[in-house]
């Protein structure tokens, strides 16, 4: 009777009949949201559980305030995988840049979080070779397995019997391009958000050819979930597309790596290595007493300097973080081309900016706003954000005041301001250039191989 009971219980807490698939716990009755994930540019950035990121690990994230419940990340080897804790009732859905495939099996998919353009990339040695279609018959596309990307070569095959296809099991959209460009493979089949994230830090990966159509991101649930699920989360992507919060995201995780060039970038990844290791340990230093992520004040740094500690302005900004006399004297700076002196004293400075915005700005958008409050000035933002106001724009978030700020200049606007004109245009530049190279170093530094296992508060991570 006991053994019997114990499996009715069982039943009962899956939400399933016999012979139906398994389902998760409902999410309010387990207090948490589950779900499977892997580690990828756009969809999660593994790291300590503060220091996670990705472009779905965050929209997840505010899913989780919208519903009430934290969220629990469950990292998986491959999108398979994560597809299978759906299937087989571990996780509530699976949010792993998955192409939305109504082939997949047992799966019911969400609203597109995002649209993707497929396509073809290639190294810069193969450039002028692939322009068409058609110029890849006789050659070999690599493609990860059960992706739309595949899909689409198989579909092409009909026309192009020549083109071979070599489909990969286990390795990640990333990490393919790296063999393109590292020249082991020569093309890989991939979409467009992969192909800019890759190249932020390998320049010479480029699309050789678009493949036909376009490609849905969403989110995969069991095809037995709770239809009070399916309705949430189908009301909040279209909530998220409606109130610009699907833009912010896309901003904050592909706006940096399109802002630089291929020498800039080259230089950037050269520089790290022979310029940013003996002031690396000053960078941490300052870290340790602002609180500020050494990478956000080394990406600074970069900008103002090229981390060259003799830098001289024009204009009298001196030093590694390039600060004024007045400015050097108030944050206790003696000698400005002492670099650890200037670098503790540009994060302090930094950290000023940070804590004297208004408080209606939240992360990151604040720390955007700070580092152009580097640039142009505390009261040149706050006359910005004012006029920001006056014209109907959110200055709450970094991508409306990222299009006001270059006005400031203008007489008719600089009129406005009680600080006189402002080089908004200029400091637009710099947090832009900052937001790449921070992004850059965040990911090199953090190389993906290990699955996160920090906890916090907000979300978690598990790694299967």
């Amino acid at each position: 009777m006991q053994r019997w009971a114990f499996l009715v219980l069982a039943m009962v807490l899956s939400g399933c009949q016999r012979g139906d698939a398994p389902q998760a716990v409902d999410y309010q009755t387990l207090g948490e949201l589950r779900v499977a994930t892997r580690l990828d540019p756009l969809s999660y950035r593994g790291g300590a559980a503060a220091d996670a990121g990705g472009y779905e690990h965050d929209l997840l994230l505010e899913l989780g305030n919208e519903l009430g419940v934290p969220v629990r990340f469950r990292v998986y080897a491959s999108a398979a995988r994560a597809l299978d804790a759906v299937r087989d009732g571990d996780v509530h859905l699976a949010a792993a840049a998955l192409g939305k495939n109504g082939n997949a099996r047992r799966i019911q998919w969400t609203p597109p979080v995002r649209d993707l353009s497929l396509l073809v990339a290639s190294s810069a040695a193969l450039s002028g070779e692939i322009s068409t279609l058609n110029d890849l018959a006789g050659r070999t596309v690599t493609a990860r397995r059960g992706t739309l990307a595949a899909q689409r070569l198989r579909e092409l095959q009909s026309t192009l019997p020549t083109l071979t296809i070599d489909l990969k099991t286990g390795e990640s959209d990333a990490q393919l391009l790296a063999e393109v460009a590292d020249g082991r493979i020569a093309l890989v089949a991939t979409n467009e958000a992969q192909l800019a994230m890759a190249a932020a830090l390998r320049p010479e990966l480029e699309s050789a050819v678009a493949l036909p159509g376009v490609a849905s991101m969403a989110w995969a649930l069991s095809e037995n979930a709770p239809q009070s699920l399916v309705d949430s989360l189908s009301k909040f992507i279209r909530q998220a597309h409606d109130d610009g919060l699907i833009t912010r995201l896309e901003d904050r995780y592909l706006g940096p790596v399109r802002r630089l060039n291929e020498a800039d970038i080259t230089w950037f990844v050269e520089r790290m290595q022979s310029r940013l290791p003996p002031f690396q340990p000053m960078f941490e230093a300052a870290a340790e007493e602002t609180g500020v992520d050494w990478r956000l004040l080394a990406a600074m740094g970069y900008q103002e300097s090229q981390w060259d500690p003799l830098a001289v302005s024009p204009t009298g900004v001196r030093g590694l973080m390039m600060l004024t006399d007045d400015t050097a004297a108030r944050m206790g700076v003696q000698d400005r081309l002492d670099p650890a002196q200037s670098i503790l004293g540009g994060a302090k400075y930094f950290s000023l900016m940070r804590e004297s915005i208004a408080d209606n700005v939240a992360e990151p958008d604040r720390t955007w706003m700070a580092i152009a409050a580097y640039n142009l000035g505390l009261g040149h933002l706050r006359g910005a954000r004012q006029v920001a106001n006056t014209m109907g724009h959110d200055n709450t978030t970094w991508v409306s005041m990222r299009r006001v700020l270059p006005m400031m200049s203008k007489p008719r606007f600089a009129r406005r301001l009680r600080a006189g004109p402002a080089r908004g245009g200029e400091a637009v530049i710099m947090t832009e250039n900052v937001r790449a190279f921070y992004d850059i170093l965040r990911r090199l530094g953090n190389s993906g191989d290990d699955a996160p296992t920090a906890l916090s508060p907000s979300a978690s991570v598990k790694a299967p």
